[in-house]
């Protein structure tokens, strides 16, 4: 029998159609009484609709998350949550306005109710990363995990079929790299066989059927088991590369996942034998990495980081800033290898395995 560690992190989760309406039965029931609804300036309506739902509960809206979780944001922000004498945060919208919650929360100690309206998953983890400088880092701590968070498949249904590919490619990102974390173990392994299965076969259904709930609400639960994966255990290659990418150029958070998550599959292909299998048994193929670049393809999804106004002269920054703190990874970083890997990537190649790399 092998031998493993798993922390189940506190969260409550409520799932299912309509939830958006249990929000304010959550509030009190962290026994709370001033909620300040957080947003970007894109979901402003929404966050203020809530706010009006939530009547006496609600202490007002700020509509201000940046995606990369901008430090400085996140300082005013508090600030202005300190005015509004709030005693926790509503968090409604996608990965960086979670983020932002999460931001708050390390700095004020305020407990939090996450509503996401994506597949980001972040709401699910106690991991927080930040811009300052031109740089991006990283923290987990249950600090920042949310207390509660509220799915409603009803939510998703207006994401555009463009955000909701990218936003699923993300989520599927976490699932794939905990395969083969080194922490990793046989029930976050289940969760994340399951979580790529289900959001394969989501993900195209919703591209042709945007109005599809049955697939919507598929995409949603496997985006929570994402979730679940990335928040029970480390990160690798991928998501270092993507947080070097999205912190060094600004690049958009969903898209970058989307493109390296198979370029980064196959650079560690050789070195993970095990969690291959399970990938290519979740997508029905023998070749997972060329597979999940072909879902991107089938999506409509960007498969270039050119495409997202990366310069070409970034690839040889991106690779020195990638070395220069690794996370750990399964196969060992080699300059040449990571080089040739974002270059495929900046350029839209299909990935490549390495032959005799291990």
């Amino acid at each position: 029998m092998e031998s493993f560690v798993y922390d189940a992190l506190p969260s409550r989760v409520v799932l299912g159609p309509g939830s958006l309406a249990r929000v304010a039965e959550e509030v009190r029931t962290l026994g709370r009484a001033r909620a300040v609804v957080l947003s970007t300036p894109q979901q402003e309506g929404e966050a203020r609709a809530l706010a009006d739902r939530l009547g006496d509960l609600a202490a007002g809206v700020i509509a201000q998350a940046t995606m990369h979780t901008p430090v400085e944001v996140t300082e005013r922000v508090v600030a202005r949550v300190r005015e509004l004498g709030a005693d926790c945060t509503i968090a409604l919208g996608g990965g960086s306005t979670i983020g932002l919650s999460k931001a708050i929360a390390l700095r004020t100690g305020l407990d939090q109710i996450a509503v996401p309206t994506t597949y980001a998953g972040s709401e699910m983890t106690p991991i927080l990363g930040e811009t300052k400088d031109g740089g991006k880092t990283t923290q987990r701590s249950l600090a920042v995990l949310p207390e509660v968070v509220v799915y409603d498949v009803d939510l998703t249904l207006s994401l555009p079929p463009a955000l909701s590919a990218t936003s699923g490619m993300n989520a599927m990102a976490h699932a794939v790299e905990a395969l083969y974390a080194r922490d990793r173990n046989p029930i976050v392994s289940l969760m994340a066989e399951e979580a790529i299965g289900a959001l394969a076969r989501a993900l195209p259904a919703i591209v042709a059927r945007p109005e599809d709930r049955e697939a919507r609400g598929q995409a949603l639960y496997g985006a929570y088991l994402c979730g679940v994966c990335l928040g029970a255990v480390g990160m690798a290659l991928h998501h270092k590369l993507c947080h070097t990418l999205g912190g060094t150029f600004d690049l958009p958070h969903a898209q970058t996942h989307t493109i390296v998550l198979p370029h980064a599959l196959a650079y560690n292909a050789p070195a993970i034998p095990d969690a291959m299998a399970r990938i290519a048994r979740a997508l029905g193929t023998d070749d997972p990495a060329r597979a999940l670049y072909d879902l991107a393809g089938r999506l409509g999804a960007p498969r270039a980081l050119a495409a997202l106004g990366m310069p070409e002269a970034g690839i040889e920054e991106a690779t020195e800033r990638a070395l220069a703190a690794p996370y750990w990874n399964p196969r060992p970083l080699e300059r040449a290898g990571i080089r040739a890997l974002l270059a495929r990537a900046h350029a839209g190649a299909p990935p490549l395995i390495e032959e005799g790399a291990a």
